[in-house]
């Protein structure tokens, strides 16, 4: 009996093995053949002294409104209808909520859907401290030792200026779209976006607008920093995670310190936040995060193509693999930060009050509501007051189609200017302009033609911004391509 156990046992194990070995082989790459276009009619040196140009407008969304600079805003409208003649004697310029911009280029057949390519004015301001740490002022835009310096170099006027630069010589080549393209410029993306894309595509739905795809920022060509790749992966997000800021707060009496309670509001409150922290959401390796790995995985050496290329069993091992790092725990689950903790104002007072504020980052599948269900479930504590902050509140965007011709033409694009790069679709893990305009379409991407390492993405909302020249000759380059090959798109 123990014989034909053992028997059975191994004739498992072989089928198993031959079933893994199987799905392994037939693990092809999805990645499209497409031929390298090069740097043509984009002067790199000239481009990049005209985006230095723009980051001297401090074109700032600050936490307090009241340091709004308008002027900013007003003369980096003033310094693109100066710079780019073409493209506003060719196209219709409005301005949408005072500051931000949405330019229209008509198709030579306006039966056909559009396409919305979209980039922000706005940058985040410089943390008080950290300006003597900058090789270069960081509102300078100097061009030094093949970078572009300054505020925004990467996130976003990169963007804003390599459309605007990708049109202007599109048009001086006497190029015509086949299809409508708006280029769509919010103000206010780093304060959320609902003075700018906000109003924009609210405009555009109620001109019944119903683009073929919508392009934001959001991934970027990686170098290094997906494992088990040594190509460039381009991430293209067809998703993007939702936030939600829980206040959970702890009111008592107070007193003088020498007749303290068990517990004070803050000690309350302190085990609250730590129970937390403790009791994360479940994880959901699903949708765009496995998609990604579906894409990457035939890209892999073949030990790590086994595992992808065999979720349906290994999923287990590869989830705990990606909790392990904050960065991947990030894309497969709501994530969990206390933000902020107050309480107390000085050392002999028993406080009254004690607040603390955790912001969560809703994964798809995941609702504000379910995340403010978890935190009640988790403190149960009657003496903790738990409440959604109403003011930021955005759920998870519906997926887009990773198997759409869209996202078929993006990839192909990519693949023409970074011809070495595997593209891979995945969750943004941040909040972009770009939700505002799931309503309109169920084609939106976030991508930024740019390339970046570990230290480049350190940058983003750091200290020395800055983008290679030759590198944003190449976002020039790519935006070119996609309003080309956009043509191509068949039927609407």
């Amino acid at each position: 009996m123990i014989k034909k156990l053992l028997l059975f046992i191994f004739a498992c194990l072989v089928a198993l093995l031959v079933v893994m070995l199987a799905r392994t082989l037939l693990f092809r790459s999805r990645q499209v053949s497409a031929g390298a276009v090069g740097v043509v009619s984009v002067d790199a040196a000239a481009s990049a002294a005209r985006l230095a140009q723009a980051l001297r407008f401090q074109t700032v969304s600050h936490e307090d409104p009241a340091r709004f600079d308008r002027e900013a805003f007003l003369g980096l409208h003033r310094f693109f209808e100066e710079t780019y003649p073409r493209v506003h004697a060719n196209l219709t310029r409005e301005t949408v909520n005072e500051f931000s911009l949405l330019y229209t280029w008509p198709g030579a057949e306006p039966a056909l859907k559009p396409v919305v390519l979209m980039a922000h004015l706005d940058v985040v301001p410089i943390e008080e401290g950290t300006e003597e740490r900058w090789s270069q002022p960081p509102f300078e835009g100097r061009v030094s030792e093949g970078f572009v310096w300054g505020r925004g170099a990467l996130d976003d006027k990169a963007g804003v200026v390599g459309l605007l630069e990708a049109v202007e010589t599109l048009i001086s080549e006497g190029f015509r779209p086949r299809r409508t393209v708006y280029l769509a410029f919010g103000h206010d993306e780093e304060a959320g976006g609902g003075a700018g894309a906000a109003r924009i595509a609210e405009l555009l739905r109620g001109r019944g607008v119903e683009p073929e795809f919508v392009l934001d920022e959001g991934g970027v060509v990686t170098k290094g920093i997906v494992p088990g790749i040594s190509a460039p992966v381009a991430l293209v997000a067809t998703a993007e995670k939702g936030f939600v800021s829980v206040e959970l707060s702890v009111e008592t009496e107070g007193g003088h310190s020498s007749r303290p309670p068990q517990q004070t509001a803050i000690g309350v409150l302190a085990a609250a936040v730590a129970r937390l922290e403790a009791t994360q959401m479940s994880a959901r390796f699903e949708g765009p995060t496995r998609r990604m790995l579906e894409y990457v995985g035939p890209e892999m050496a073949f030990g790590q193509r086994l595992v992808m290329a065999n979720l349906w069993l290994t999923r287990p091992l590869v989830v705990r693999q990606l909790l392990s790092s904050p960065t991947t725990a990030a894309s497969v689950r709501t994530t969990t930060a206390v933000t902020i903790f107050q309480g107390g104002i000085k050392d002999n007072v028993l406080p009254s009050r004690a607040r603390a504020v955790v912001n969560f980052r809703i994964a798809p599948g995941d609702t504000s509501d379910g995340v403010v269900e978890h935190v009640r479930r988790v403190v149960a504590d009657a003496r903790v007051r738990v409440e959604k902050v109403s003011a930021t509140v955005s759920e998870p965007s519906p997926e887009s189609d990773a198997n759409s011709a869209s996202f078929a033409l993006l990839q192909r694009t990519i693949r023409e200017v970074y011809a070495e790069a595997v593209v891979a679709p995945y969750l943004s893990i941040g909040a972009t302009d770009a939700r505002y305009y799931a309503p309109l379409t169920r084609n939106v991407y976030r991508f930024l033609p740019v390339t970046a390492t570990t230290e480049d993405l350190a940058r983003l909302h750091g200290t020395n911004e800055r983008i290679a020249v030759e590198d944003f000759a190449r976002t020039v380059v790519f935006y070119r391509q996609l309003i080309r090959n956009s043509a191509q798109l068949s039927g609407q």
